[in-house]
């Protein structure tokens, strides 16, 4: 079950052989055996492609859920000290993976050399069970009721444009201005998005921005708005490199936005192994200080 879940989520025997230092006839004969033991394909093969089927999808799922008790039953066993090990697989977003996570990781990869790390950098969200992540980090203000989290720390969101545009546009004074200018969305469809900003007196504005372009990468959309294409509103770890460059200038000071959440998403409630724990920790540890709202 092991050797058929590394096939599956790598797609390839060779590479699965290659990481257990075996002949890629040795994999192919076991899930070969799998298949003939239970009776049913649960994978198509070509020469360029490797494709569960619709019995080889829903396997796949059973197994990693038994295969995490039998984890759950052997960590169970061993004191809480022991050392971590095993492979964990991280969905991370993409900017602020790259700069923020990224030297985390790698002091946590050397602390921890029996640790593998495999990582996903995509801003999408992910479907934790379904691919197979151990361990998500989010940044958001939308959580699904659904979601298993554990809160790292925060980020504040900041509207800016360059000196360009303000100075062809004119820089809005109220966020109800906005609603004139060009937005520059998060977003992955061509839709209007609402920003909303709290006021002193605790009055909330809501403004449904008009796109002028639309992205899901803010680093891309800083880029647009650096370039005079319109205002947009980044998370601050994105948007202070271009600040203080004065690329872009901030707009609206005087009105807070609704900070983003950073977290640690899990597939589950059932059992969180030791390998997880560790990481959250670390990140925790590493993360508050820079993070806090």
């Amino acid at each position: 079950m092991q050797l058929f879940v590394r096939v599956a989520e790598t797609g390839s025997f060779t590479a699965v052989a290659q990481q257990l230092g075996v002949d890629r006839s040795v994999v192919t004969r076991q899930v070969s055996a799998l298949e003939t033991q239970l009776g049913t394909k649960l994978m198509t093969r070509s020469t360029r492609s490797l494709t569960l089927t619709t019995a080889g999808s829903a396997y796949l799922e059973k197994c990693r859920v038994i295969l995490n008790m039998l984890d759950a039953a052997e960590s169970s066993l061993a004191e809480e000290k022991a050392v971590p090990r095993g492979r964990l697989r991280l969905g991370l977003p993409l900017s602020f993976g790259l700069q923020r996570l990224m030297p985390v990781l790698l002091q946590f990869a050397q602390k921890h050399p029996q640790i593998e790390l495999v990582m996903d950098f995509s801003d999408r969200r992910s479907k934790l069970i379904e691919e197979g992540i151990d361990l998500s980090i989010r940044i958001t203000n939308r959580l699904e009721p659904s979601d298993i989290v554990r809160k790292l720390g925060a980020s504040r969101l900041i509207t800016v444009a360059s000196p360009q545009y303000l100075a062809e546009h004119g820089k809005p004074k109220h966020p109800s201005d906005l609603a004139h200018h060009a937005g520059l969305l998060y977003a992955l469809d061509f839709q209007s998005d609402t920003w909303a900003y709290a006021h002193k007196d605790g009055t909330v504005t809501r403004v449904n921005m008009r796109p002028r372009l639309a992205a899901n990468n803010g680093e891309a959309l800083m880029e647009a708005a650096a370039q005079g294409l319109g205002i947009t509103r980044q998370p601050d770890f994105i948007a202070r490199p271009y600040i203080d460059k004065g690329q872009v200038s901030e707009v609206l000071p005087g009105f807070a936005s609704e900070p983003l959440g950073i977290y640690a998403v899990l597939p589950s409630n059932r059992y969180v192994p030791h390998r997880v724990s560790v990481l959250i920790e670390y990140l925790a540890k590493a993360l508050n200080p820079d993070m806090s709202a």
